[in-house]
């Protein structure tokens, strides 16, 4: 079965091959066996910890194939950021200039560096690795954070935010970054999204512009991809966009890519979610069921045919198979929704 779960030490090879496949662009996963290995601790101190509000804890999932023991893909959790270091974005507003005397109205789209979303809960790090893209495991791996949220909601911001991959080609070629860099900077989009992933944010505030920068006054190609996502995260944002996550203006400042946001209690997955207990025994539905053990260390997440939601009963049936998957017994509680 695919299960997922938090990620361990012994998670590392398969950590650094995932970082390896995502490519440039993918700030959260930088291909550095140092960064990498404090992702894991700092995601082992976060599930052990006792809260009752968001502080700076990081919570990585991987989604494993428990018939192969093969790692598939990522999912995390950031439970507070701007907090550890500024978490900057462009805001795309508008600016009028107007004169009556000269009979003279010009609207203009401005870009302003901002840190409006510190203390927000952000999604990151999904990437399913390309030879298991297919059924339904790319949906799953993006919901099932949900269900860890619903049922630690007071670990998490009321404001939940997801950054997505702006546009770039194979190189790691940005057409913002590379005006920015032409005005601003001397280093390549790569090596930015490197230092970025590694923690090192310094020099955003030493060398980005302060004032608003005029869009127009980009090139076309940087205007071009201001709010558009990479063609390979178009997936993951429709994904966000069922689950009623919008766009409000704010991108990257490196690549540009849209961050989209919504209400935790407003997000699909979180709001339709059902909590009940479980029944072993035979079963088979025409439904696919995403399926957690309510846990916290011991977190477990799958998505099976073999249950059956009984709504008079408030009853999930489930397979002793799925049950040993999520490490639960019958008369145990767990939340789910249809996948």
């Amino acid at each position: 079965m695919k299960v997922l779960r938090p990620i361990t030490t012994a998670d590392f090879a398969a950590l650094r091959l995932i970082a390896e496949e995502s490519g440039p662009g993918f700030t959260s996963l930088p291909v550095d066996d140092a960064k990498l290995n404090s992702k894991i601790r700092r995601s082992e101190e976060s599930f052990l910890k006792t809260l009752d509000m968001p502080k700076d804890e990081g919570y990585l999932f991987v989604l494993e194939d428990t018939e192969t023991n093969t790692i598939l893909g990522t999912t995390a959790i950031e439970a507070a950021v701007g907090y550890d270091a500024p978490l900057y974005h462009y805001h795309k507003s508008k600016s009028v200039h107007h004169s009556k005397a000269l009979n003279v109205y010009n609207t203009v789209e401005v870009l302003t560096m901002c840190n409006d979303y510190t203390g927000a809960t952000e999604i990151c790090t999904l990437f399913l690795r390309p030879d298991f893209r297919r059924g339904l495991a790319g949906r799953f791996l993006s919901r099932s954070r949900f269900l860890f949220m619903a049922d630690h909601q007071d670990r998490f911001s009321d404001t939940v935010i997801a950054e997505m991959r702006g546009v770039n080609d194979e190189d790691g070629h940005s057409p913002f970054w590379e005006w920015l860099q032409s005005h601003f900077f001397s280093i390549d989009f790569p090596v930015a999204d490197h230092l970025v992933g590694l923690g090192n944010k310094v020099f955003i505030s030493e060398l980005m512009p302060k004032h608003p920068i005029y869009v127009n006054l980009l090139s076309e190609e940087a205007q071009g991809v201001i709010g558009q996502v990479h063609e390979k995260t178009k997936p993951a944002l429709r994904l966000l966009e069922k689950e009623g996550f919008e766009h409000r203006g704010y991108v990257d400042l490196f690549d540009a890519g849209p961050t989209v946001e919504c209400r935790m209690n407003n997000i699909r997955s979180i709001r339709d979610s059902i909590e009940c207990s479980v029944r072993i025994s035979s079963v088979k539905s025409e439904k696919t069921f995403a399926i957690s053990n309510k846990g916290l260390i011991d977190f477990r997440a799958t998505y099976t045919e073999q249950a059956q939601y009984h709504v008079e009963e408030n009853e999930l049936i489930i397979t002793q198979e799925v049950a040993d998957a999520l490490n639960i017994a019958s008369g145990e509680k767990v939340r789910f929704f249809e996948l």
